[in-house]
């Protein structure tokens, strides 16, 4: 099983530096320091990589938040002073995903992530009053309340529901046309991982499932999301779904999905891109079978 696009960054963290303000300081000032080039919130690759330039480029007005260290060298993203929340997805979007190395596609995730964050908490969530990034651009403090603020991550789960032999797949409206995925779902409030799997399967599609077991997990910067990636079993494969959520969905079979995911043309559905968990879950569920056949 290949690891999930947008982890594996070699980038140190750096979590010393954010509240050392000498050295946070020393890192602005590091004639070495780069600057991710960003389009809005959108990644500029040159020659299938990040660009980079030093902060001499960065906005006026704006913030300097630390991605941290790479071989020693401090790398930064941008907040721009207008910088606006996310909107749709542009299609070429992914076409640039599609080309990144996956360190790099990490690295970006965490820069869109954070920006992001930052633009859409630009006020106090206890009393309203707008804060100012601290920590290099980790949190945001309110000078009324003194409420602190962190960035958020929203834990989603992502299943392969698997019954006699067969995997559970789904789409929703307005999807590349034949694109097919696994059921996802936010986590709720005072519910496992576990739970929910088994709550958003009910939900969308009729189904029980049992066994649930944990596979991988990918960050997804769309907005800001953990990708928590599941499958389970069902004894019965009625399906009763939820058209608010699915346009339609099918129990696919190993040699369907194989196809799939191999291009062939003609095959039943169009598998999901490699740097989606989704891809990570259908990999593995047809490497664990090639493994229990052989």
């Amino acid at each position: 099983m290949n690891p999930p696009g947008f982890t594996g960054a070699t980038i140190d963290r750096a979590d010393r530096l954010r509240g050392d303000a000498e050295a946070l300081a020393a890192a602005i000032r590091d004639p070495r320091a780069r600057l991710l080039v960003l389009d809005g919130l959108n990644p500029v690759v040159e020659h299938d990589r990040l660009v980079w330039r030093t902060l001499a480029d960065a906005p006026a007005g704006g913030e300097l938040l630390l991605l941290g260290l790479i071989d020693g060298v401090p790398h930064f993203a941008a907040l721009a002073p207008d910088a606006p929340a996310s909107g749709p997805r542009p299609p070429e979007l992914f076409a640039l995903l599609g080309v990144l190395p996956r360190e790099e596609m990490a690295l970006y995730a965490a820069a869109r992530s954070l920006v992001d964050w930052h633009v859409r908490h630009r006020c106090c969530a206890v009393c309203g009053t707008g804060t100012a990034s601290i920590k290099g651009g980790w949190a945001r403090s309110c000078p009324e309340c003194g409420a602190q603020h962190f960035p958020r991550t929203d834990p989603v789960v992502i299943m392969l529901t698997e019954c006699r032999g067969r995997v559970l797949l789904a789409r929703g409206s307005g999807w590349p046309a034949g694109r097919y995925s696994g059921l996802a779902g936010f986590v709720e409030p005072g519910e496992s991982i576990e739970e929910a799997v088994a709550r958003e399967t009910l939900e969308e599609a009729g189904v029980r499932v049992r066994d649930v077991r944990y596979v991988a997990s990918q960050p997804w910067p769309f907005p800001s999301s953990l990708m928590i990636a599941c499958t389970a079993v069902a004894d019965d494969d009625s399906l009763t779904l939820d058209r608010a959520e699915l346009e339609d969905a099918f129990w696919a079979t190993r040699d369907e999905v194989a196809a799939a995911m191999a291009g062939v043309e003609g095959a039943r559905f169009v598998a999901p891109p490699r740097y989606a968990i989704a891809h990570t879950l259908l990999e593995a569920w047809l490497e664990e079978d090639s493994r229990g056949r052989g």
